[in-house]
C-alpha cells in the first residue's frame, strides 16, 4: 500500500511540482526553487507519459469552455460558449472571427490569463485552474497581445526584452544572447537602447513579439501581432512565425487578414463565442460563402480566383497564393465566344490600347473637378525633433511636404517609424511646428498666439491606438464627452451618439452602455471614431482606422468614409498599411521614409514605382502583384490594376482578344 501511495506521488506531476517547492523555497530562493520544481515537474511529466492508465497528453486542449464578463452584474456579458478544441505541438492554428467574436478572450484562456467561468483548459496536462502550474504553463505559452502597451514593463527596450529570461531564471550570459537573438529576429537590434514610448505603434509590437520570444515558448499566440505593422514588418513576423513552426513551435495566430490565416494548416472561426468552423485551410476558405455571412471573408488573392471562376468556371475557386492563380492563368486556353457579347457590353475597357492607364470603376482621376478654392492643409519644409538636446534625442520628421485639397481623400503611406503619426499631430496642433510651415483652414499653426481650440474644433483626429482617446467608463458617455463640452443640450447629445454609431456600425440600443474596458480591439477603434464624428469635424485625420477591425467592418467603414467625404465635402487624411485602402479611396498618396517625403502622386503613379516602394518596405496592392506575374509569365496584361474589377476585367481582356490568349514575345503583344 505504502509502495503504491509512494508511486503515485512520484508519477503525479502536481505533487511532484509542489513537493519540490516546498522543499527548495526556503534554502535557495524562490528562482532557483521554480528551477528545480520544473526540472521535477518535467521529469515525472516523463515518467507518467509511459503509464498507460495515466498517459500523460502533450497539447493544448480546450473542453467545453465558456466565460462570462462581469456575471456577478446585471449586465453580463458571455464572450465564450462551450468551446471545444485541442491543439497539438507544432500545430500552425489560425483563429479568425468578427470583431467581437471571443478571439481575443479564449487567447487569454490559453496561458491562464483568463480562467474558465465553465469548462477547462490543460496545458500539457497541466489544468490552467491550479495556480501550482501557472508559472510553467506561462513559460510553455508565450503570448503577443494585441495592444503591445499592455505588456511592455521597461523604460528600455533591452531591459523590457529581458524582463522574461531574467523570471525565469536564465543565467546572465543567456540572458544577453536571448536579448540579441530576439531583437535581431524582429528588426530592432539597432534600438535596443531606446526608451519604448518613444518608438512607433509598429515598433512597439515588435518590442513586444521579442520580449515573448526571448522566453522560447513551447507555444506562441500571436493576438493580431501584425496589425500595426508595414508590409515589410508583417512578411518578417509572418516568417518569424513560419521559421519557429518549422522548429517545432505551435503557432495560435489570431488575425484579421485572411492573407495570413491562409499561411497556416488549419483554420478555426469563431462567431458569437462559438466554434463556427474547424477544418484544414484549403477546406475554410472554400466556404466563401459562409465566411462572408460571419462577417469575414476571402485573401485578396482568393477573391480574384474567386471573380474569375464566376464566368469561367475552369479557373479554380480555391487558390490561395499568388504563385498558384499565376500558374493557373498564365497556362489556360478557353474557348470565349459565349462570353464576348456580354464582356463587351458590360465593361469599356476591353478595345483600350495596351499601356493606357486604366479608369477606375468608382472614379475617374483624370476628369475629377477641382473646387476653385485654396488647399485646407499646407505642410512645408517641416521637421520635428524629439527631446532635443538630451541623449535620447530622435528626429522623427525632416522637410516634410504635404496638401490637401477639399475635395481629396489623401493617403499617407510609409514604414514604421517613417514619421507618419508625428505628421498627422502637427495637423491639429497636439504638436507645434518647431520649424517649417503648417497651416489648416487657413489657420497658421507656426503662431504662438494662436488659440488651438479653434483648430481642434475643426479637425478630428482617431489616434493610432484608440485606448489614447477613451477614458469614460460607458461607451455613450465617451462618445458624448465632445457635445457635451460644445455644450449641447441632452437631445443633441444624444442624437450625435446615436448617428456617430451607427455611422461606424455599432448598434445605438447594444452598445451605448457596455463599459469600454470590456470591448475588443476592433469595437474600441470603433467607439473611438465615433467620438471624433460626434463633433461634427470640418477635416477628418485618421491613423490606421481599419487596423483590428474584421474583413467586414473593414468593408463597411471604407464604404462608408467614401460616402461621408462626398456627402458631407469633409476633406480626408489617412495613414494606413494597407495598400489595397489606398489603391481603393484614395485621390492622391503621399510616401514618407525616415522622416521626409521621398514620393506622391495618384495611387496609379505611386504604385507604378514598386520598386522604391519596396525600398522603403513597403508593398502594392494584391492585384498588382498578380498583373506582374502575369506579365513575366508572357500575358500582355497591363501592370496597373488597382482593384480586383480592374483586374478581372483586363484578364478577361487578354483571354478575349481575338479568342485566343495574347502573349508577350520580346516585349512585344503578340496573338498565337
Amino acid at each position: 500500500m505504502t509502495d503504491n501511495a509512494g508511486s503515485e506521488q512520484t508519477h503525479n506531476p502536481t505533487i511532484a511540482l509542489t513537493v519540490a517547492w516546498i522543499l527548495e523555497r526556503d534554502r535557495d530562493g524562490w528562482r532557483r526553487a521554480r528551477q528545480r520544481a520544473a526540472s521535477a515537474l518535467r521529469s515525472a511529466c516523463h515518467r507518467a507519459s509511459r503509464i498507460p492508465e495515466r498517459p500523460f497528453v502533450c497539447m493544448i486542449r480546450v473542453q467545453t469552455l465558456s466565460h462570462t464578463y462581469k456575471p456577478e452584474s446585471g449586465r453580463p456579458i458571455t464572450a465564450l460558449r462551450d468551446v471545444s478544441l485541442t491543439i497539438q505541438p507544432g500545430e500552425y492554428v489560425a483563429i479568425i472571427g468578427r470583431n467581437g467574436s471571443g478571439k481575443s478572450t479564449l487567447a487569454k484562456h490559453l496561458n491562464a490569463l483568463l480562467l474558465p467561468s465553465a469548462g477547462r483548459v490543460t496545458v500539457d496536462d497541466m489544468d490552467t485552474r491550479a495556480t501550482a502550474h501557472t508559472w510553467d504553463i506561462r513559460s510553455r505559452v508565450g503570448m503577443v497581445f494585441q495592444d503591445p502597451d499592455n505588456q511592455i514593463v521597461a523604460t528600455v527596450v533591452e531591459e523590457d526584452v529581458a524582463f522574461g529570461p531574467e523570471n525565469l531564471g536564465v543565467p546572465r550570459d543567456g540572458i544577453i544572447q536571448r536579448i540579441d537573438e530576439a531583437l535581431r529576429s524582429v528588426g530592432l537590434h539597432e534600438h535596443r537602447q531606446r526608451a519604448p514610448h518613444l518608438l512607433s505603434a509598429g515598433q512597439r509590437q515588435r518590442v513586444a513579439i521579442a520580449g515573448v520570444l526571448a522566453m522560447r515558448p513551447r507555444y506562441l499566440v500571436l493576438d493580431e501581432a501584425t496589425a500595426m505593422l508595414d508590409p515589410r514588418g508583417r512578411r518578417a513576423v509572418l516568417d518569424i512565425a513560419r521559421k519557429l513552426h518549422e522548429a517545432g513551435m505551435a503557432i495560435i495566430h489570431i488575425t484579421h487578414f485572411m492573407e495570413e490565416a491562409a499561411e497556416a494548416d488549419r483554420v478555426i472561426v469563431l462567431d458569437d463565442g462559438e466554434v463556427a468552423l474547424d477544418s484544414p485551410t484549403r477546406a475554410v476558405f472554400a466556404h466563401a460563402g459562409e465566411l462572408q455571412r460571419l462577417g469575414l471573408g476571402l485573401p485578396p488573392v482568393a477573391r480574384l480566383a474567386h471573380r474569375l471562376h464566376l464566368t469561367y468556371p475552369e479557373v479554380p475557386a480555391g487558390w490561395l497564393t499568388v504563385d498558384e492563380l499565376v500558374a493557373d492563368v498564365a497556362g489556360q486556353h478557353f474557348d470565349n465566344e459565349r462570353f464576348y457579347t456580354e464582356f463587351e457590353a458590360q465593361t469599356s475597357f476591353s478595345r483600350t490600347p495596351l499601356g493606357n492607364s486604366i479608369n477606375p470603376q468608382t472614379r475617374c482621376e483624370a476628369n475629377r473637378h477641382r473646387q476653385e478654392t485654396a488647399p485646407v492643409i499646407v505642410v512645408e519644409n517641416l521637421p520635428h525633433t524629439y527631446m532635443a538636446g538630451t541623449p535620447l534625442e530622435t528626429t522623427a520628421l525632416q522637410d516634410v511636404n504635404l496638401t490637401v485639397e477639399q475635395d481629396e481623400i489623401v493617403g499617407l503611406i510609409g514604414p514604421t517609424g517613417s514619421g507618419k503619426s508625428t505628421l498627422l499631430q502637427h495637423l491639429n496642433g497636439l504638436l507645434r511646428p518647431q520649424a517649417g510651415c503648417v497651416t489648416v483652414n487657413g489657420v497658421d499653426l507656426t503662431n504662438p498666439k494662436l488659440d488651438l481650440r479653434q483648430v481642434r474644433r475643426t479637425v478630428g483626429l482617431l489616434f493610432q491606438q484608440p485606448e489614447d482617446q477613451l477614458f469614460e467608463r460607458y461607451v455613450g458617455d465617451d462618445i458624448a464627452f465632445g457635445p457635451q463640452a460644445r455644450g449641447l443640450s441632452l437631445d443633441e447629445q444624444r442624437e450625435r451618439v446615436r448617428w456617430a454609431m451607427e455611422a461606424v456600425g455599432l448598434d445605438f440600443e447594444g452598445f451605448k452602455d457596455r463599459l469600454t474596458f470590456t470591448l475588443s480591439g476592433g469595437e474600441r477603434r470603433k467607439v473611438a471614431l465615433a467620438g471624433v464624428l460626434a463633433l461634427r469635424p470640418r477635416v477628418l485625420v485618421l491613423d490606421e482606422p481599419t487596423a483590428g477591425l474584421d474583413p467586414a467592418s473593414h468593408r463597411e467603414f471604407l464604404d462608408w468614409l467614401t460616402r461621408f467625404h462626398q456627402e458631407a465635402s469633409v476633406p480626408v487624411v489617412i495613414a494606413t498599411h494597407n495598400m489595397d485602402d489606398i489603391a481603393q479611396i484614395a485621390d492622391r498618396v503621399y510616401v514618407l521614409a525616415e522622416g521626409r517625403t521621398v514620393a506622391s502622386g495618384t495611387p496609379r503613379e505611386v504604385f507604378a514605382q514598386s520598386q522604391t516602394l519596396a525600398g522603403h518596405g513597403l508593398g502594392v496592392p494584391s492585384t498588382l502583384e498578380v498583373m506582374g506575374r502575369l506579365r513575366a509569365r508572357g500575358l500582355a496584361v497591363r501592370p496597373d490594376a488597382l482593384t480586383i474589377e480592374e483586374a478581372v476585367a483586363e484578364i478577361e481582356r487578354v483571354w478575349i482578344q481575338d479568342r485566343r490568349p495574347v502573349t508577350l514575345h520580346n516585349g512585344a503583344a503578340s496573338n498565337e
